[in-house]
């Protein structure tokens, strides 16, 4: 099963950007459903994404 990184691209933009914007979680959400499965690094790079959030590191917003 060959994964792609592309989940794990548009988590890294989050946590640079310190936002995770409708853009971003649309392209995971796409990338999701294009693949029908997750791989293990990519439900790790989104479990960091999430706690990230927790914490408040990270904000939701609107737009760009």
């Amino acid at each position: 099963m060959k994964t792609s990184p592309a989940i794990r691209k548009l988590v890294e933009k989050a946590l640079y950007i310190r936002k995770l914007t409708p853009e971003i979680e649309n392209e995971i959400n796409h990338e999701l459903t294009r693949m029908g499965y997750i791989s293990e690094p990519d439900n790790e790079a989104l479990e960091l994404l999430m706690a990230e959030m927790d914490a408040g590191r990270i904000q939701l917003v609107a737009s760009l």
